[in-house]
């Protein structure tokens, strides 16, 4: 017997739909296949999903309550809450959507010129140093994309900040750019790596498993003030974005995650693309590819779990690459207040439950 459909956990619930918001990425998959799967229904929600064009815009529309959640950069919590670019507004997170899944992806002319890591790049800027300033794109001012990049461009000698120009693109632009000339690499989630290496217009010299294995990356985002007025929606959300991200994990059902997600409504890009990254082998372009098993976690080891050593993995980057004005630094207790672990083991107090009760209904 199948187990009991939730009934709406309250009643502004049933009055209009919850908007989430989502880029188009691989990693929005938790949230589009909650929603596609039924896991959102499940759990007595009814949602309406948002596609958005950049991150600027899907922070704004959070703010001013244009959405209730949203698929977001993890480091979002933390630069909105302190009003960094934008207005302040509390924000937290109490599930992250998934581990890894960004790359640093080159121009082919760049190969062309012999560069191959970044020691090969710190040498190629030296040697035009009086011809050109190489310039690199980012997501977002303040991200886990513009961390990977610095930490990469430091490990050879080179300043972000000095030697090379770091400029923020909405990612769905980051492929077109580099397609231009207009800038020389950039640091994405996929497709937008996948896509630049079919099109044989860049190649990828890091992925961010390289570089930071584990890392935080995208996170559903709400309000602080949504979090405490709307909880029960909230843990209903939870619940079914964990449910959602074990089955994007599930290597039997990845070939459909890819379907999916190609669709004109969710990235609008072949499935041939996706499947680099989700199915694999992942191509890093120019003959070298590998497993994709560990290129993007959705729920394997306690991806899910907004825990303090993934808050300090970004709050550690925020500071060690000046994201603050001068002289301030992220305050270290803010971890705690944006990254809920409580929060989410309320959800999976709530999900287990529900477990129970199918078995008893059985």
């Amino acid at each position: 017997m199948p187990s009991p459909i939730a009934k709406p956990v309250t009643a502004a619930s049933s009055t209009r739909p919850l908007r989430i918001g989502f880029l188009a990425l691989d990693d929005a998959a938790p949230i589009i296949v909650a929603h596609e799967q039924g896991f959102f229904h499940k759990q007595g929600l009814h949602v309406e999903l948002s596609r958005e064009v950049g991150w600027a815009t899907i922070r704004d529309k959070l703010v001013y309550r244009e959405l209730d959640a949203t698929h977001a950069l993890g480091s979002m919590v933390i630069s909105t809450t302190l009003g960094l670019n934008s207005l302040p507004c509390d924000c937290l997170t109490a599930c992250v959507l998934n581990t890894n899944g960004n790359c640093i992806t080159l121009s082919e002319d760049l190969w062309k010129r012999g560069v191959r890591d970044a020691k090969t790049m710190s040498d190629e800027i030296t040697r035009s140093r009086h011809e050109r300033t190489y310039v690199f794109g980012v997501v977002y001012a303040h991200s886990s994309h513009r961390i990977h990049l610095c930490d990469w461009l430091r490990s050879a000698g080179i300043d972000p900040e000095r030697d090379v120009r770091v400029v923020v693109v909405p990612p769905p632009q980051l492929f077109r750019n580099l397609a231009a000339g207009t800038i020389d690499g950039y640091c994405a989630g996929d497709p937008w790596n996948s896509l630049a290496v079919r099109e044989q217009v860049g190649w990828c010299v890091a992925t961010s498993n390289d570089l930071a294995p584990g890392h935080p990356e995208k996170v559903l985002m709400v309000r602080s003030d949504f979090a405490e007025q709307r909880h029960e929606e909230h843990l209903a959300m939870i619940a079914a974005l964990t449910q959602s991200a074990k089955l994007c994990d599930d290597p039997a059902f990845r070939p459909e995650l890819v379907r999916l997600l190609s669709r004109r409504e969710y990235l609008n890009v072949p499935a041939r693309v996706i499947q680099s990254s989700l199915v694999g082998p992942f191509d890093y372009g120019h003959g070298r590819t590998v497993h994709a098993e560990e290129f993007i976690t959705f729920h394997r080891n306690g991806a899910n779990n907004p825990t303090p050593a993934k808050a300090s993995w970004l709050i550690n980057g925020f500071n060690r690459h000046r994201f603050l004005p001068e002289g301030r630094i992220v305050p270290t207790d803010l971890g705690a207040r944006a990254f809920r672990s409580d929060i989410f083991q309320q959800a999976n107090k709530l999900t287990s439950r529900q477990h129970d009760n199918a078995l008893v209904h059985a």
